[in-house]
């Protein structure tokens, strides 16, 4: 009969250097990549703040933190310039674009997705294609055509919300088109054929059956849709010529364009605030992003 060994043994204890070593390949590399990204993104975000309410309103004087605080540089942003105007300008174009946008590719995505009919491949691959094309190579063909439309129809000329609105929406049919319809080719098509054979029609199956199951992407497309919108440059410049008529981001260009030094603070404020209303709407539709970017993708 074996007698059981009853020996104690001294308990092995890892040394400091041990531990960290340890800790270092499981997780320090990842610190050690993160704080530096961290650091990277964060840096231009306090610079600008920091020039905001830097009471001395330049660029030259700007620090990352700032040698005192004031509420001067918004004060001569909002007296001396038509902030408020050029606020509501880029919100109407950023909701307008995005809901009819969203709206239209909706259209688009179920319409190929559900049903077939002739042209259907063309149709998806020439939607491809033409995001293959820069916009601003269409820019003079438009400002030819719209020099025309607005002596018939001042109300979609230059300087004009509407007219602008209706370049933007334009580009409404594109890639979106193909993220929604992947979306589209998830949902069963029983749901479709049941409704059908109670009688409803293509409208009702897609207002009261598909809109609410594909949620996700379209709160997706909207923000895609809302923060381009709202920080797109190019075809602003060109339509929106008089100052009463252009958005927040083409007036603090302005502002900066022939005196970039001394207006650096109020350029700051306005940078500030036009981030507020992208801040807002992504943490309205956080929780549809992540399953909006994934869910679209398991079918094409």
């Amino acid at each position: 009969m074996s007698v059981p060994d009853t020996t104690v043994r001294p308990v092995h204890r890892r040394s400091t250097t041990d531990r960290f070593l340890l800790w270092a390949g499981r997780l320090g590399w990842r610190h050690a990549v993160m704080w530096p990204v961290v650091i990277f993104a964060v840096f231009p975000v306090l610079f600008v703040v920091s020039a905001a309410l830097n009471p001395i309103g330049t660029l030259s004087g700007s620090r990352l933190w700032p040698t005192g605080a004031s509420m001067a540089n918004a004060q001569d942003l909002f007296q001396n310039t038509p902030f408020a105007t050029w606020y509501v300008n880029s919100l109407f174009f950023a909701i307008g674009n995005a809901a009819i946008t969203v709206l239209l590719s909706a259209l688009a995505a179920y319409a190929f997705s559900r049903m077939r009919f002739k042209g259907r491949r063309v149709g998806l691959i020439g939607l491809l294609v033409i995001q293959m094309f820069p916009q601003f190579l269409a820019i003079v063909a438009i400002y030819l055509m719209f020099s025309d439309l607005g002596e018939l129809y001042p109300v979609i000329g230059f300087d004009t919300r509407w007219g602008l609105l209706l370049v933007y929406l334009g580009g409404a049919l594109s890639i979106n088109t193909w993220l929604m319809k992947g979306f589209f080719d998830t949902v069963p098509r029983e749901l479709d054929e049941s409704a059908q054979m109670d009688g409803a029609t293509h409208a009702q199956v897609f207002f009261r059956i598909m809109l609410p199951l594909v949620t996700p992407v379209l709160a997706i497309v909207g923000l895609l849709v809302f923060v381009s919108t709202i920080n797109e440059f190019l075809l602003a410049s060109v339509f929106l010529r008089d100052t009463g008529a252009q958005t927040l981001g083409l007036g603090l260009y302005q502002l900066v364009d022939s005196q970039r030094n001394a207006n650096f603070g109020m350029f700051a404020v306005g940078a500030v605030m036009l981030s507020l209303p992208t801040l807002a709407v992504f943490w309205f539709l956080q929780r549809y992003i992540s399953e909006g970017l994934t869910t679209g993708a398991v079918k094409g």
